[in-house]
């Protein structure tokens, strides 16, 4: 690279792809560690996992089945890819991010960390409450069949069940964060937000009650809460990203 080059801050394609293989070797490294401990791991995984099937089968016939010979390593496999990438992420996450903001202005750069900033952690917030949310689940739903029935569960379908509930939860949380994205690159404003702000409480309202399908109006209040507490601090902060932007102009 020549002074000239590093002084624009520029990079031959040569380099980017060296550095692209370094940083995503260090990504495959994390992310193979956190698949083996994913793998250590598995049996405690399920182990949570199973508990509502074994409040279920004090009041009814119910297990956790597998409907092949290779089912049981297939789940474990699984759960240890699973874990392995969310035990990886602050690694592959910072990989990524340490990749990407070289190209971007400094103020594209204060604005990429703190969106990351603010989705890791919300996001991680939404699937621990999704994962506690999911054994209510589990009993509400299988409450539906008679106490004369058998609730016979395949390992794959229920493992899935499961992923899909906590990781629906967590995007949930990190959608204000999107907002705010939208509004800063000047996609959405919070004028458009103010306006739209009862179909996005009743949306808000519509997903709470398909992941809380119980009789129960205080497990709704309890998703749709700080789903709606989080859109209003993303409006609140179009709002003053719009004022600013219009009082620079």
């Amino acid at each position: 690279m020549t002074a000239a080059t590093a002084a624009r801050g520029t990079m031959p394609l040569a380099g980017h792809l060296r550095e692209a293989r370094t940083r995503g070797l260090r990504a495959a490294v994390a992310l193979l560690l956190g698949v083996v401990g994913g793998y250590l791991l598995s049996d405690q995984i399920l182990d949570v996992l199973r508990s509502p099937i074994e409040e279920l089968a004090l009041t009814r016939d119910a297990s956790l089945n597998y409907d092949t010979v290779t089912a049981a390593f297939d789940l474990k496999l699984r759960i240890a890819i699973v874990t392995g990438v969310v035990l990886s992420s602050p690694v592959w996450l910072l990989e990524i991010f340490a990749f990407v903001t070289p190209g971007l202005t400094g103020r594209e750069r204060r604005h990429a960390l703190g969106f990351m900033s603010a989705a890791v952690p919300l996001f991680a917030a939404g699937c621990a409450f999704g994962f506690l949310l999911f054994p209510h689940m589990v009993r509400v739903l299988a409450g539906f069949s008679s106490a004369e029935d058998t609730t016979i569960l395949t390992a794959t379908y229920y493992v899935d069940f499961v992923l899909k509930v906590v990781v629906a939860t967590g995007v949930a949380f990190v959608l204000p964060v999107f907002v705010v994205a939208l509004n800063f690159l000047g996609i959405v404003s919070a004028a458009a937000l103010r306006r739209s702000w009862r179909i996005i409480v009743v949306a808000i309202v519509l997903f709470s009650a398909l992941v809380t399908p119980a009789a129960d109006v205080m497990s709704m209040f309890f998703v749709a809460a700080p789903m709606s507490a989080l859109f209003g601090i993303a409006l609140a902060i179009t709002h003053v990203h719009d004022r600013r932007t219009t009082c620079s102009d």
